[in-house]
Formats: structure tokens, sequence, C-alpha cells
């Protein structure tokens, strides 16, 4: 409740600013991946009460593919990414600006009653061998597994940090999610649902946010987590962006990135 309180705040003088600036405003769109969507809204929204120049919108994910894309066409300024660039990426121009590390966290419907797993029971439940709560002291209900794509950036973090995961056949009885939103929202909406993703604070409401092995996502022994970064062309020369990415590394930025369970990336 306190993230929605201070969300709102921020995002009212924002709106406020930018109502009186009117026809002037300019918009920015930052393109790609659904992670860490929730901490790159709010870092927008303290630079818009900061510099009130331009309007900075955070849409609905494409990927970090297609933001990568969006950005090499000219489509995007600026893009968002949840994996490294390629050689051929970095080759083509465009530069990578990490801002947040963000811890992976698995979130279960509330209705599943678990709250703390094992790393083991984790492999269990995603390969399908653990089917109901019951076996893990929670609810008699089925446990319906939501899975990323092989590509997703979180999946692919998972299997290189997460114990047993590197080769894990996750079970044919799940369902693919094909952005980080639809998979929050699948777990939110399903009885027995179980799911991965970014941990951001927003997670906390109307979920349960796993602790793996005694650790919860935002302390220092949490084995796993993406990285959130900002692409751009290196001839960027649009104002509006320059002025984001400086204040990305701003420490109000980082403040914001913190109180979200985040870690910032320094410069």
């Amino acid at each position: 409740m306190a993230f929605a309180r201070i969300t709102a705040a921020i995002l009212g003088l924002c709106l406020a600013g930018l109502n009186a600036a009117g026809a002037e405003t300019r918009r920015l769109e930052i393109v790609g991946t659904g992670d860490g969507i929730d901490v790159l809204r709010v870092i927008a929204a303290s630079f818009m009460q900061q510099e009130g120049s331009a309007r900075v919108e955070v849409p609905p994910s494409i990927g970090s593919g297609g933001g990568i894309a969006a950005v090499g066409s000219g489509k995007a300024i600026l893009g968002r990414v949840a994996r490294r660039l390629t050689d051929a990426e970095a080759a083509s121009g465009m530069v990578y600006k990490a801002i947040a590390r963000l811890p992976s966290a698995f979130i279960v419907h509330p209705g599943c009653g678990v709250s703390a797993v094992t790393s083991d029971q984790l492999v269990a439940i995603y390969s399908g061998r653990l089917a109901n709560w019951k076996e893990l002291g929670g609810a008699d209900m089925r446990i319906r597994v939501v899975r990323r794509e092989d590509q997703d950036s979180t999946l692919t973090v998972l299997r290189a940090s997460m114990p047993g995961w590197h080769d894990l056949e996750i079970t044919e009885k799940s369902k693919t999610a094909t952005t980080t939103q639809e998979a929050i929202e699948t777990v939110r909406d399903v009885q027995g649902a179980i799911g991965f993703g970014p941990f951001s604070r927003p997670l906390e409401q109307g979920l349960t946010v796993l602790r793996v092995d005694g650790h919860y996502p935002t302390d220092a022994d949490y084995p796993s987590s993406v990285v959130l970064a900002l692409i751009y062309l290196n001839t960027l020369q649009d104002p509006d962006a320059l002025a984001f990415l400086r204040f990305a590394d701003t420490q109000k930025a980082a403040d914001v990135i913190t109180s979200l369970g985040s870690l910032p990336v320094k410069p």
C-alpha cells in the first residue's frame, strides 16, 4: 500500500506539471522487455517530476528483441532489455547501459497456502513430479505451472544459476506466458498457479513471493537475478533521451530502484 501511495503521489505531481506545460510537452517512449517495467515506470515518473520537459512512457512489453529491433531501425529512440547485446548488435552502434539488477522471484496464487520452498521442491514442481500443493503443506489444490519461452531472460538466468535448472525439462502440463505481465496476471488470476519473473515490490500485492532455501529475493544470498538495461544508438542526440539517461545515473533514480527491492547498477 505504501508503494501505491508513493507512486500515486509522484504520478499526480508529474501530471500536474505536464498539464501546465500543455502542448510544449514532448513524448518519449522506452520500448522493450517486460522485465523491470514497474521499476522503469517509477523512474520515469520521478524524472518527469524533476524535469517536466518530456512525457516519458513505458508501454507494455514487446520483448528485449522487439526493443532492440525498434531502436536499431530508428522506430524508437530508447529501448529496454533484460539481456546483453550480441556482438553484432553492439557492432551496429547500439549502446547498452545497465541500470538495475532484479532478483528472479517465484510467485504463487495466495490460495496455494505455501510461502517457502526449497530449490529441490522447485525442480520437482516444474518437472511435474509434484502436482498438488498439499504435498508441500499447502492447500489441497492442483499445482498449475506457468513458464516462459525458452529464450526468456529470467528463464535463461534461472537455468544458469538456480540449482537443478540447467537441464530441467519443464512439464508439458504448463502454460507458456509470452510476457512478464502475462505470467504475473495468470498467477494472480488462476487458483493453484506458480510462475516466475523479475522481483519488484508490487508483486507483493495480491500474490505470495516465495522464499527459496530460506532466502527472500531481496536477501543478499538469493541466487538468481536479471539485469535491466537501457539501449540506444551511439549517434543519439535527442535532448530528452539524453536527459533521461543522465537521470538514470542519479542518486534519486538509485533510491527508486532500491525502494522497489532491486539493486542499482553503478555506471
